[in-house]
């Protein structure tokens, strides 16, 4: 399992995953795509990890939404086991367009050791559609009644307008407090990104909100201001690794320099420090 993995049961880390909404400052929840990347942000000292969809269908050479709810599931179950932090999974839509299809992957989420999850309300599989709001809101009641079959697991809905060329406001508050009535623990709407929209978002409902750590959001400490409760990253730091090796391989290619050596040598010294012998 790794020197970072205890046997550390799933209520205990969904125990912990909850408490750490409720802090001082914003829970910051990285999101590593493979085992490798998550023993690093252990190591940094990040108290909770989740996964990114993007990221993980990355490694396998997909592009998002084309994961199966099998790959996920045990993709979910691997990064859980390569530490003892909390982990939330990246469950896009459900891998269902029925309420009963998502709960029965909440009920695999449960199973594979996450302490929580995200559903979107948003059709996987790259296709974008915004579910109907009626059925957008069935699809998390019968998440989070699968959610409540144990203790804590911290179900977050999502609203993906923003996302999907859906810059409406308006409706995004609605439905994120028809989820909340739902019963989702945590409320997201990725995409937003200017402070008046999050503090209008905030500032509607009662539950954690998460934000999603975009260029020209605002800073970790205004968010905080603002009352956000968690921050995420989603497929941002996979991309930066991708980008790094983009911008090794052309060096190498168009140079013959080796100057990518300077950026190896981080990598390598927290190689050390991260994995296992």
């Amino acid at each position: 399992m790794g020197r970072f993995a205890t046997m550390t049961s799933q209520r205990e880390r969904a125990v912990r995953f909850r408490a750490l909404h409720h802090g001082d400052v914003p829970l910051l929840l990285p999101n590593p795509w493979d085992v490798g990347s998550a023993k690093v942000l252990a190591t940094l000292g990040f108290q909770a990890l989740a996964t990114t969809s993007a990221g993980f269908a990355g490694t396998l050479g997909r592009r998002d939404g084309r994961v199966t709810r099998d790959e996920a599931i045990e993709h979910s179950r691997v990064i859980v086991g390569a530490t003892d932090l909390p982990v939330s999974a990246d469950l896009e839509g459900g891998f269902a367009d029925d309420p009963d299809g998502v709960a029965e992957t909440v009920r695999q989420a449960i199973g594979a050791g996450l302490a929580g999850c995200s559903i979107e309300d948003a059709a996987g599989h790259g296709n974008g559609a915004i579910y109907d709001h009626g059925l957008a809101v069935e699809r998390v009641i019968a998440a989070v009644e699968a959610a409540r079959s144990t203790d804590e697991f911290v179900l977050t809905a999502r609203a993906e307008n923003f996302l999907h060329g859906r810059s409406d406001l308006a409706d995004t508050i609605a439905r994120l407090q028809a989820f909340q009535e739902a019963g989702a623990d945590v409320l997201y709407a990725p995409g937003v990104a200017s402070a008046d929209d999050i503090r209008a978002i905030v500032t509607s409902v009662d539950r954690p909100v998460n934000v999603l750590a975009l260029p020209g959001a605002p800073t970790v400490a205004e968010l905080g201001a603002i009352g956000v409760a968690r921050i995420s990253v989603g497929s941002g730091f996979s991309n930066v690794a991708i980008g790094a090796l983009v911008a090794a391989g052309r060096e190498l290619l168009e140079t013959g320099t080796y100057d990518f050596w300077k950026t190896a040598g981080v990598g390598m010294t927290m190689a050390r420090q991260a994995f296992d012998a």
